[in-house]
């Protein structure tokens, strides 16, 4: 495994650019997977390359759980007794705000629109809650996906190190399309951190910070064909320059 990962001295300048813009473009959140392993070395190769990411003053306060065959499926049965039990529902809680307590346009919209697309290409009603239960029920069988990657953080770092967290998780899912990989983060598993770093034996100074899907797209399914909308530079960019 590489130390360092450099190019090919004659690799041209607009071949890395298009591989790196590729990567970064082609990233989706993948909600069904194929049923193909995904090789240990290829999981350490990509974990490799995303601890190269920035962090303030080099804290790289990263720390991960790969979870895959009877470790993950426990897991996954173990939060889903949570999730179909509402009783049981009602005494977990997240580890921290994730989502704002209210949310106001125009990001309710964009959180409406994703959803209603998602549910739409499903053909899912907005009345069919038990539909909609089981398809947000899939997160937590991490979507058939093979590898199941569950992030922890010191409890004792600041709120800047949620920064370095996802430009971390950002190289991870750039990464893994490199090696033709997909990928799905997951704050769904946030209210369940109780029950993953008990069934992970996480220790009690890590604070969970969300969980990922990693594994091979599968194409034919069709929530695989949503692809969310982006609104161009000139809407969230100001130049200065006076």
């Amino acid at each position: 495994m590489n130390n360092r990962i450099t190019p090919p001295d004659n690799m041209p300048t607009n071949t890395l650019q298009q591989a790196v813009d590729w990567a970064l473009a082609s990233r989706r959140s993948i909600r069904a997977f194929r049923d193909i392993p995904v090789a240990k070395d290829d999981i350490e190769d990509i974990l490799n390359v995303a601890r190269y990411c920035a962090s303030g003053v080099n804290t790289q306060p990263w720390q991960v759980h790969v979870v895959t065959g009877a470790a993950k499926d426990r897991l996954s049965e173990a939060i889903l007794r949570v999730y179909n039990d509402s009783a049981l529902m009602a005494e977990h809680q997240e580890p921290y705000d994730y989502y704002p307590e209210k949310w106001v346009d125009p990001y309710l919209d964009r959180r409406r629109k994703i959803g209603w697309d998602l549910y739409g290409l499903l053909g899912i009603e907005k009345s069919d809650k038990p539909r909609m239960h089981a398809q947000h029920g899939r997160n937590y069988t991490f979507f058939g996906a093979p590898v199941g990657l569950m992030f922890t953080l010191d409890r004792g770092m600041g709120r800047g190190s949620l920064i370095d967290y996802g430009m971390f998780l950002q190289s991870i899912m750039v990464a893994a399309r490199a090696r033709g990989l997909d990928t799905c983060p997951q704050a769904a598993f946030n209210p369940f951190h109780q029950v993953i770093t008990k069934e992970l034996a996480i220790p009690e100074d890590q604070m969970f910070v969300c969980g990922m899907s990693l594994g091979y797209a599968d194409h034919s399914c069709i929530e695989n064909s949503l692809v969310s909308d982006r609104i161009p530079v000139s809407a969230f960019t100001t130049f200065h320059d006076r």
